[in-house]
Order: structure tokens, then sequence, then C-alpha cells
């Protein structure tokens, strides 16, 4: 009789699986609508094929391939059916001024002669270098900007639910991220919204790599719908009942509805469709642009000096990421840069072992009084087997130890 095989959890398959080619595993979530999560939620996981290659990889592959000119014929010609002359804005443009928004919203206006308006949900505490990047982003790259600010006791309430029941601190920042463009392209009239890089570049399905646009049906949302809706873990009407939150409390956190893009005729596209999306690249444009700059050092958990440092929370995030999926910062950084051969796979097996799972001090402090959370609740949490599948964590002399690790 086969041993029983151990449990599993968030939907992950019970055997893990490396890619062959970078060092993500089978065990990278993709994406569901971010405001259905619950602790249980199960998530499409990332394909390795029976030759062990990943999706991501195989994308990568398929971009060595694309006619690159062919689709930049493809992006004039569609910015030419939007482009105005009127005054007003003729694309919206979502992002932080990281690298990747920076070369997004400057290549539009300066190169292809658009008119855009960037708008941003703001991180839940600005590094310094996050705060220079985003001022010199709209003021020496010269683009409007809408910046919605979340109501803060609400914002660092669903921030620490979203902690507390499924050990992810960044939750309430995605939701906004993911939803803001569209809702604003509703209310100033923008017909076209142009997001960066497709989630199919990081491990999503690669089917949505090879379409040029944003699938929106997930997103019908109404107050009939309260037992539905999940934020930080918890159903909007407890929110609203246990809570002493509102509806209108709410509100920021849900999508816009497809019914009314589609009336309105918003076109929501995926720039690395287009022109091929190379991170380190848009970093190079970023910095000779818009004046972006890397961090002066290495951030925590990971090798990487430019990668999502406008947050003082996003060290937690991927703290977190290890715990529930034994995959750190550093194995996101290194799997992209691997596709992009800026790293060989030997290099990055290395970096993984040597900086994933790092625990993020810099900010701890700041973090734990943003979301009125004791450093023994915080670490309970982590320390506990709560978040810990069992196929991939096992206690070795009192201390968590991985099963698998990348070789």
């Amino acid at each position: 009789m086969s041993p029983e095989k151990p449990a599993t959890m968030y939907g992950l398959p019970a055997e893990v699986k490396f890619c062959r080619r970078c060092v993500m595993s089978n065990q990278r979530p993709g994406s569901v609508p971010e405001h259905l999560h619950t602790i249980e939620q199960k998530k499409p996981t990332l394909a390795i094929g029976e030759d062990g290659v990943c999706d991501a990889c195989r994308l990568a592959e398929l971009k060595e391939k694309t006619d690159w000119q062919a689709r930049e014929k493809e992006l004039i010609k569609l910015l030419d059916r939007y482009r105005r002359d009127d005054g007003h804005y003729d694309v919206l443009v979502p992002g932080s001024g990281g690298k990747d928004s920076a070369f997004a919203a400057h290549v539009l206006k300066y190169k292809y002669g658009m008119h855009p308006l960037t708008c941003t949900w703001p991180p839940h505490i600005y590094t310094d270098i996050g705060w220079k990047n985003f001022q010199d982003w709209i003021g020496v790259g010269g683009f409007d900007n809408v910046s919605f600010w979340p109501n803060g006791r609400v914002h660092r309430l669903l921030t620490k639910l979203a902690t507390e029941n499924l050990l992810h601190p960044f939750q309430p920042f995605i939701i906004g991220q993911k939803n803001l463009a569209p809702t604003l392209a509703l209310k100033f009239g923008i017909k076209l919204v142009f997001y960066g890089e497709s989630e199919a570049e990081y491990g999503n399905p690669i089917a949505e790599g090879l379409v040029p646009k944003r699938e929106t049906k997930y997103y019908s949302l109404g107050k009939n719908d309260l037992q539905k809706i999940y934020l930080g873990g918890v159903a909007a009407k407890d929110l609203i009942e246990k809570h002493n939150l509102t509806w209108n409390d709410l509100e920021a956190y849900f999508p816009a509805d497809p019914a009314e893009l589609l009336k309105a005729e918003v076109d929501i596209r995926y720039l690395g469709y287009y022109l091929r999306w190379t991170p380190q690249e848009a970093y190079y444009y970023a910095v000779e642009h818009t004046g972006f700059e890397a961090n002066p050092e290495r951030s925590e958990g990971t090798y990487s000096k430019y990668n999502s440092i406008d947050d003082r929370i996003d060290g937690f995030h991927y703290y977190t990421t290890y715990i529930k999926f034994g995959l750190g910062r550093a194995t996101y950084d290194a799997s992209q840069e691997i596709r992009n051969k800026h790293l060989t796979r030997e290099e990055g097996v290395a970096l993984v072992h040597r900086f994933d799972g790092e625990f993020p001090k810099k900010y701890f402090t700041e973090i734990l009084n943003y979301v009125d959370m004791t450093e023994e609740h915080f670490l309970e949490l982590v320390n506990s087997d709560k978040f810990r599948p069992p196929h991939l964590w096992e206690k070795v002399n009192g201390q968590w130890r991985l099963k698998h690790r990348v070789s």
C-alpha cells in the first residue's frame, strides 16, 4: 500500500515540479479575481509541460519568433483609431512611476504621439526612492496624473485582515491597482487603456499572452453579491455588519461594471503584446527618459535593485509568497531574467538559494504599526502551520524547512 500523499493547500498540485529552463515551480499561483479571494480559493497554477518547460518560458520562446515590426504596425493602426487632436486625453496609462509604467507612458506620448493621462493607486507607504521616481515620472517625464488615495482607515483594516486571514498583505493594493484604470476611463470618457505586460509573462496561462486585450468577464458585481465578494478574506456582508464599514467604504475596491465598459466602448490592452517587453530594457529606458533610479542597495529577499521598489510593504508580500508557495522574491526575479537571457539557470539557482525567504526586517516595525499588529502576532502567523502547505514544508529540529528546492 503506497503512503498517503501529503495534504495540499490553495489548490496547489501535490507533486512539485520545477521548470528546467527557469527556476519557477508549478506551485506559482495564477490570477483569480482578487475580490473573490478566500482562504481556500483554488487558483490556476503555472503549467509545466511534459518536456519540463513552463508556460512563461514557452511564451518567451514564442517572443523570439514574433514579427515585432508587424506588431508595431498593428499598434500604430490601433492608436490612430483613438488619437485625438481636440485637447482631450486619448489613452489612460496606470502605474506608479516604476520602470514599466515609465516606459509605457513615455513611448505612447513621445514616440507615438498620444495624449496620455496617467493614473496611480498609491503604495501603502512610499519608499523614499519610490516617491522620488513617482515625482520624476510625472515631472521629468511630463505627464498629467490622477492618484486615487483610498480611505486610509479602511485600507489599513483590509490589509490587516488580508494578512491575518490570507497571509496576503498586498491584496487590497492589488485590487485597487487592477481596478482603478477602467473605472477612471469611464469617468474621464477615455476609450483606450494600456497596461504594460500581461501576467502571462510571469506564469499565467500562455493563452493570455497571445491576445492583446485584457479580459473583464469576471467583473460584474453589485450589492446583491455581498456574500460572494471577499476582501481581506472576509465577505463584504460581514465587513459591513461586523466591522462597521459601508458600501461606500468598499466601493473603491470593486471593479467597473463590464456592461458599462462595453457600452462606453472602453478598449483595454497590453502594450507588451505590440512591443517586445523586456524588464531590464524598460529599466534602462526609464533611467534615460524619466530620471528613474534603482535602490542604492539590493531589495530584501532578492539580488535585484529595480523591481517593485516603491512600497515599503513589498518585502512582506514576497516573504508571504515564500511561506505559502515556497517561492520567494529571488525566484520571481531570477526566472524573468533567465527567460530574457540576462542570467543563466545555474546563476539563478545560486541566487534563489542565497536570497529566497530572507526576512524583510528593514520596514518591519513600520509595517506592523501600519496594520496595527504586534510582532508576536505576526510571527505567530508565519511560524505556525496555518499557511504552510504540508506538501511543501516540514519541521526539522524545531525549524521549518522546504521539502523541495530548485536545483
